[in-house]
This record gives structure tokens, C-alpha cells and sequence, in this order.
């Protein structure tokens, strides 16, 4: 008996003392819990469905029952039930927020699945969108540290919407460059190093990239430095506090995303079509239009643009000011109007979120390979396409505008910057002895096409393109027992380019890269530096390459004759001549602009120019706004840059034919 007392009476204390101590501790727990919002729906709400409700009500076994609705969920998708599939993922979510396959699943399902159901590239738009925003507004705030979420988000930026598999992804990619045109204006210039005629020095290109990358990267120092709070802006510029009341007033909105995008436009109209719109402004937009002449607020703009653009980034988008510069410094000058901007984003900070949570267990984890490869696909695609020329008022005002990206030579340096990192991240993935590293493929083929364009730029880039081409041969990464190492890396560089050329066009990026970079240096190596022999080589080069290119898609696309999903260049060999020199005297001064136009109008006549001249007119007409309208020379835009004949008419015959060539899109996804 008395050992049973004792033992009665040590049971007693310790669950006296375990009381206290659960006592002292819940508290603590509670305010964790709060804190980093780890409760679970404990109501449901109107607008649920049923299983929120059931599920609550079933208590402890609310985790079977989330099984149990999972698996039908995944029963359904599989049936092509992609609604009901919805019905039942947005119940999950309500339950179990921390389930993060679930948000992935959610999400995929209406940006891939639903999406590719609809018949216009507005519906399909508003799906892919929807995917986005579920992802980034409440998976990742539910999940805030989940590599895979961050990993998924950028997959839907990179695949879907950079990517040429939707049928409908050039009308996706002109929503995001307009959507970030608004967010953020329109980015600098990459202006070229200055040339000299008949000047062959090679260029500095780390001199450059670094020149460039700090004025991308100050551009968003004003954001960075804006105030956090309404008060914190009055008391920084009390001018711009009242003008913000002033526009609530005026518009009967908050200051937020609707200031900036009346904001891009107008701005954009007086700067480049001296204050005459196209279409009409309506009432709130002649208000607002007398909002911003007014010369009472002229001091306070900047500053209320700023606050606005970081409320609308930190408060819509969930992005934070501070790592887009962090990532520019990083990588290059990251123009945000591309869809591989935002992957670039969200997977980089998947990766440094994930990197904070690395044990024995998840190091060996697939994510992490993933992840990165999300990142380094990114930087490719950025060193593909990260110039883009955008006419944003005629997307604003049509629903249809030029959209032209080029390559970015600046960002062929940052591929090879994260390899060592990312293989030291993946552990066993990443590990020297294995016969075919992680990301070692990417990685030399990345560096071949970064080989073609400098070669292609000619001959200032010669010794980059030689200085590239020994890197594809010699980094540590690649896999050197391989017959096509040694039948195409063992030869010169100019046997390497001869036998690369064509052979890896299969893939519309390669063909975009060596097209338009031949264009490239037709103008700005050959007819800029007062060399015809390389401008007629190039320009030779670049329209034999593209009716090759655009023959060979027109036989691998039998299915549908109009299609235009894989159309990075146009059919028509003028509008990507006219669109690239569009885009490269937008780049230039208003002195080398003058001298590219005259070489331009003597080499080609008219045709080429019609092209151009509007977008010319828009980049350079504030410059001629003096007395008399006359630049700095005395001299009016007219003289300067006379219009090609023949204007009037090719207007017309322009916008039909970006009209006709909308109308081809459209009718190619009923036909789906």
C-alpha cells in the first residue's frame, strides 16, 4: 500500500507541475499562434462551400476528412472536372492554410487547366492571373517561408507566361509589360557606349553593364526612400499629402494603383503626343488631366508617385522594394515589364527563405534543385529577351502595340554567377563527383548562344564571343565525354559558328537572339560606325536566317495555319527590321539618332524608316519643345528627322494590319 501511495502521490505532483507549466506556457503559444497566424478556420463564413462547414464542425477529425476531399479533388482534375476541382481545393485552403500542395494544385489548376478552356485571350488572361494572385495574395501569406509555393509562382511567370506553349502567351506578355508600365513607369534607356565612326575598339562590357545596372538600380531608390504611412508622407512633403486628398476628392478613389495608371498615361500623352489623346479622356480623365497641369502641385508629384507605387508594391503585389534593388545590383538592369523579372523574384526568394531552413533532411530535396533552375531559367530568359520595346499608348488606347524583346547582353555574366552557389545549395545534386552535375547542361547551352550573339554583333565583340567560346569548353560543369563536345567545341571559333548556326534553331529563342542581334549590329556596327560592307552582311545574314526560321515553323505548326503562340518574330521581315530599329534609336542620343536615321533613309529609302518614325517622334519631340520648337541647335524636328514619304497612307495600312493580325490570334484560340 504504501508504494502504491507514493506512486499515486508522484503522479499527482507531476500533473500538478505540468499544469502550471502549461499554464505559464499558453500564453506564450496563444501569442505565437497570433503572431504568425497559425490558427485554422474555426468559422464559416458566407460564400463558403458546404465542406468548410463540415469539415469545422467534424473537430478533431478534420484532417481525415481534408484527406478524404484531396483525394477527390485530384479525382476530378483528373476527369477534367477543373470547377468542381476548385470547389474543393478552395475548401481545403479554408481548412488547412498550411497545405501548401494544395495552394500549388489551386493554383495550377486555373492558370493551366481552366484557363486553356476559354475562347478569347481576355478570359484566358483573367484564369493565369487568377492562379498568380492566389499564389502570391494567400498561398504565400499563409505560407510566408514555403520554398514550394515561391517555386510554383515563378514557374506560372517563366512557363506560362514567358514561355511560347499557350496559344494565347503574346497576348500575356503585353498584359504584364502593360501592367508594370503602371506600376513602375517606363525604365531607362540602355543606351549604348558611344562609337566613333570607323572606331573598332572592343567593348568594356563590365564598364558598361556596371554603368547601366546603377541607373536601373537608382530608379527604384525613390521607392525605396518613400514614406510608409499617409502621415509619414505629410510630414515629409505636406504639399503632397493635400494633393492627395485633392485626387480622392477629384476621383472618388483612394490613391493606389488608378492614380498610377491615369498617372503612366497622361504623362505618357504630353510627353510624346504633346497632350492630344487618341481616344477621349472622359470625365474623371479631364480632371484628373487638369489635376496634374495644374501648377499648384507641381512639387508634389514625385513624391506622391513614389508613395504610391511602394503602397501599391508592398500592399497588392507583396513584393518589397529593397530586393528588386538588391537584385538589379545583383544580376543587371531588370526591366520589371517582363514576365522573367517576376520569376526571377519570387524564385530568389524562395531560395533565400528555403536556404534559412536547410537541415540533413530537406537538403537532398528536389525543391531546392527546382527552385534554382527556376532562378538560372530567369537569368536566361533575361539575357534573351531583357530589352523590350513597348508602345504602351497604343496597347492603352487599341488593345494592340508593338512588343519587340531583344537580347541583353548584360545579363550573360549573372548565369555563371549563381552556378557555384546553386550547386553548393542542392547538396548531393550539385556534388563534383557526380558524372553530370545539376544545371550543367543549362549552362553550356546557355553559353553557346551567348557565344553566337557576340559573334553576331561583329567585330567589337569578337574578343567576348572568343572569351566565351573557351569558357563553354573549359567550365567545370559540363560533361566533356560526349561526341557533340568533341565534334563542336574542338574547332575554331569561326567553325563553331558555321556549324551552330541553324542547327540549334529548333527553339525560337536561338532564332530571335541571332536575328535580332544581327540586326543589331547592322545598325549600330555598320551604318552608325560608317561601315556598309558590315550592314549589308548582317542585314543579308538576318533576313536569309528569318525566312528560314519562319518556313521551319510554319512546317512544325500543321495544325493550325494561323497560329502565332511561337511568333517571338514576325512573319513579316519589315516589322522586325522596323520594330529593332525602333528600338535601337530609342536607345541611342539625339546625335546618333540623327546620324542612324540619315544612314538608314540613303541605305534604304523610305520603307524601313515608315516604321520607325513614329516611335521616333515619341522619343525625341520633347527635346524640340524650346522656343519656336527648335532643339538646343535651333534647329525644328523636322529638319533634324524629315518624315519618309508616304506616312499618311502607311498609318492606315499599319493599323489595319495589327488589327487583322489581332483578329488572326483570336480566331485561332476559338479554333482550340
Amino acid at each position: 500500500m504504501r508504494h502504491d501511495s507514493l506512486v499515486r502521490l508522484i503522479a499527482t505532483g507531476v500533473i500538478l507541475v505540468c499544469l502550471v507549466v502549461a499554464g505559464a506556457l499558453n500564453p506564450m503559444i496563444a501569442a505565437s499562434v497570433g503572431r504568425h497566424d497559425l490558427t485554422y478556420a474555426d468559422t464559416a463564413e458566407e460564400g463558403d462551400p458546404p465542406q468548410v462547414a463540415l469539415g469545422i464542425a467534424m473537430g478533431a477529425f478534420r484532417g481525415l476528412f481534408v484527406n478524404i476531399l484531396w483525394i477527390r479533388a485530384n479525382e476530378l482534375k483528373e476527369a477534367g472536372k477543373y470547377h468542381e476541382a476548385i470547389e474543393l481545393s478552395s475548401a481545403i485552403t479554408k481548412l488547412q492554410p498550411r497545405f501548401p500542395q494544395v495552394w500549388a494544385f489551386h493554383a495550377w489548376n486555373m492558370a493551366y487547366n481552366i484557363s486553356v478552356t476559354t475562347q478569347t485571350p481576355e478570359e484566358r488572361w483573367q484564369w493565369v492571373n487568377a492562379g498568380i494572385d492566389l499564389l502570391r495574395d494567400e498561398g504565400l501569406e499563409a505560407n510566408p517561408n514555403d520554398m514550394l509555393l515561391h517555386k510554383e509562382l515563378g514557374w506560372i511567370y517563366l512557363h506560362k507566361i514567358a514561355g511560347y506553349t499557350d496559344d494565347a502567351n503574346q497576348y500575356y506578355k503585353r498584359k504584364v509589360a502593360e501592367e508594370w508600365t503602371v506600376v513602375l513607369g517606363e525604365p531607362p534607356a540602355m543606351r549604348p557606349p558611344p562609337r566613333e565612326e570607323g572606331d573598332n575598339t572592343p567593348i568594356n562590357l563590365e564598364q558598361e553593364r556596371e554603368r547601366v545596372t546603377a541607373v536601373f538600380a537608382d530608379r527604384l531608390q525613390a521607392i525605396i526612400d518613400a514614406p510608409q504611412t499617409i502621415s509619414g508622407l505629410r510630414e515629409a512633403n505636406p504639399q503632397a499629402a493635400d494633393l492627395a486628398r485633392a485626387y480622392e476628392r477629384a476621383m472618388g478613389e483612394p490613391v493606389g494603383l488608378g492614380l498610377l495608371a491615369r498617372y503612366t498615361y497622361q504623362t505618357q500623352i504630353n510627353e510624346k503626343r504633346a497632350g492630344v489623346s487618341v481616344r477621349g479622356l472622359g470625365e474623371k480623365g479631364q480632371r484628373f488631366a487638369e489635376l496634374l497641369d495644374d501648377p499648384e502641385w507641381g512639387g508634389a508629384w514625385d513624391d506622391l508617385v513614389a508613395y504610391s507605387r511602394k503602397r501599391v508594391l508592398v500592399d497588392k503585389y507583396h513584393m518589397e522594394p529593397l530586393r528588386m534593388q538588391r537584385l538589379v545590383r545583383a544580376f543587371g538592369p531588370i526591366d520589371w515589364r517582363l514576365a522573367p523579372a517576376h520569376s526571377l523574384y519570387w524564385a530568389s526568394r524562395g531560395v533565400e527563405v528555403g536556404r534559412m531552413e536547410v537541415d540533413e533532411h530537406n537538403s537532398t530535396s528536389f525543391d531546392f534543385v527546382n527552385t534554382y533552375r527556376v532562378m538560372m531559367q530567369s537569368i536566361q530568359e533575361l539575357a534573351r529577351y531583357g530589352d523590350l520595346y513597348f508602345n504602351f499608348l497604343d496597347w492603352a488606347e487599341t488593345g494592340s502595340a508593338r512588343y519587340q524583346p531583344m537580347p541583353n547582353m548584360y545579363f550573360i555574366e549573372a548565369y555563371g554567377d549563381i552556378l557555384d552557389d546553386a550547386h553548393d545549395a542542392v547538396g548531393i545534386f550539385g556534388d563534383e563527383r557526380r558524372a553530370v552535375r545539376a544545371f550543367s547542361a543549362g549552362y553550356t547551352n546557355f553559353l553557346r548562344q551567348a557565344v553566337l550573339y557576340y559573334y553576331r554583333r561583329g567585330p567589337r565583340y569578337r574578343p567576348l564571343a572568343e572569351m566565351w567560346y573557351q569558357k563553354v569548353r573549359t567550365h567545370r560543369s559540363q560533361d566533356i565525354a560526349t561526341d557533340w563536345w568533341s565534334s563542336q567545341l574542338a574547332g575554331t571559333l569561326e567553325e563553331f559558328a558555321a556549324q551552330e548556326t541553324y542547327e540549334s534553331w529548333d527553339s525560337p529563342y536561338v532564332a530571335v537572339n541571332q536575328i535580332t542581334a544581327s540586326i543589331q549590329a547592322a545598325f549600330t556596327e555598320g551604318l552608325l560606325a560608317g561601315d556598309q560592307d558590315l550592314y549589308a552582311g548582317m542585314m543579308d545574314f538576318a533576313q536569309t536566317a528569318h525566312k528560314w526560321y519562319i518556313d521551319k515553323q510554319r512546317r512544325d505548326v500543321t495544325a493550325d495555319p494561323g497560329v502565332s503562340r511561337m511568333e517571338y518574330l514576325d512573319r513579316d521581315f519589315r516589322f522586325v527590321v522596323g520594330n529593332v530599329l525602333a528600338s535601337t534609336i530609342a536607345s541611342l542620343s539625339l546625335d546618333d539618332a540623327e546620324t542612324l536615321y540619315t544612314q538608314v533613309s540613303n541605305a534604304e529609302g523610305p520603307g524601313v524608316l515608315r516604321f520607325a518614325y513614329d516611335p521616333l517622334v515619341e522619343r525625341f519631340r520633347e527635346q524640340f519643345a524650346g522656343a519656336g520648337d527648335t532643339d538646343a541647335r535651333g534647329r525644328t524636328f523636322d529638319e533634324v528627322f524629315p518624315q519618309p514619304d508616304g506616312m499618311d497612307e502607311f498609318r492606315v495600312w499599319f493599323e489595319q494590319e495589327i488589327a487583322r493580325r489581332r483578329a488572326r490570334e483570336d480566331q485561332g484560340l476559338e479554333r482550340k
